[in-house]
């Protein structure tokens, strides 16, 4: 069973009776669900997984406490501490007090502020460039059960999507290092003989790659374990999976190199093909760099725009 249908099950079973029975006065301000950290919400748990944070249990957002005071949060806090500790058998962690970390009473502003550096439920332009990726991605995975008070939702929608000059720049920032670490430093450093440093170049032009493919897709690449797992339910370019990892374990020695700089020049191919289908380039052919510059060039806001090629990377 995946942690988010247990979390839903618990929550059917226990949490929505006890929220109902005890706290109808502060319902109507009250979001539950299963969002944030752990693979449970990427819907990419397995067997190995269950050896920590595998446990049912859910997360109780609430306003701020101008909504919902202190002593109407301690009280959920105790409630659902004091829910059954064993369901479908697996047994949760006990919960202090003061809550938990992944499940529990959360403040709807306490976890935007963790993930996504969110105040007041706004974020302006250097708020976008300075989280990762990942942690977007956290802030808007696993799945809302309910949210009465509508809070809790609206800063999700709004983190869901990048605004589009944000997205152009991390864009041009990842393509310019394609081809920096791929298409120039990977051959170099071969032909040194430095295998070592051949392979750092190979995983720097994965990793950007990826972010592109990602940004492509309208989709926050996840944390980097779950980011080749991300890629096969991606709409388009998922393929270039199987590629880029075969990049990343094929060796670099000098006669077996011309491959790899073979598949780096494929995925290059694809990128630029679909950053000319979307629309987001004025150029063409398949060099990641004049495609960085054409990019940038797309960026409406002049204050973004004429920033580092590198700066949102």
């Amino acid at each position: 069973m995946k942690g988010l249908e247990l979390s839903e099950r618990y929550f059917r079973e226990y949490g929505r009776d006890m929220l109902e029975r005890e706290f109808p006065d502060i319902l109507p301000y009250l979001a539950c669900g299963l969002v944030g950290s752990g693979s449970e919400c990427l819907g990419y748990d397995d067997e190995l997984s269950r050896d920590h944070d595998f446990e049912p249990g859910f997360c109780i957002f609430l306003p701020g406490e101008d909504v919902v005071d202190r002593k109407d949060a301690f009280r959920l806090e105790r409630a659902y501490a004091g829910l059954p500790v064993e369901f479908m058998g697996f047994r949760r962690s006990r919960v202090s007090p003061a809550g938990g970390s992944r499940h529990g009473v959360i403040r709807t502003e306490d976890f935007y502020r963790e993930h996504a550096g969110v105040v007041g439920g706004r974020m302006d332009a250097s708020s976008w460039f300075s989280v990762p990726s990942y942690a977007l991605r956290e802030a808007v995975s696993g799945r809302v059960f309910f949210d009465n008070y509508g809070e809790f939702t609206r800063i999700r929608r709004m983190l869901s999507e990048m605004p589009r000059d944000v997205k152009l720049k991390k864009l041009c920032g990842h393509l310019f290092l394609m081809a920096q670490a791929g298409e120039y430093n990977y051959p170099r450093l071969v032909k040194r003989g430095d295998k070592a440093a051949a392979q750092l170049a190979a995983n720097e032009f994965v990793k950007s790659a990826m972010e592109v493919i990602f940004l492509l897709n309208g989709e926050y690449m996840p944390y980097y374990k779950w980011s080749f797992r991300a890629l096969k339910d991606l709409s388009f370019m998922g393929d270039c999976g199987e590629v880029l990892y075969r990049i990343m374990t094929s060796p670099n020695e000098v006669e077996a190199s011309g491959e790899k700089s073979a598949l780096i020049e494929n995925v290059c191919r694809e990128v630029c093909a679909e950053l000319i289908r979307q629309g987001l380039t004025k150029e063409d052919g398949s060099d990641p760099e004049r495609h960085a510059f054409s990019v940038n060039d797309m960026i409406s806001d002049g204050s973004i725009r004429n920033l580092g090629i590198l700066y949102a990377v």
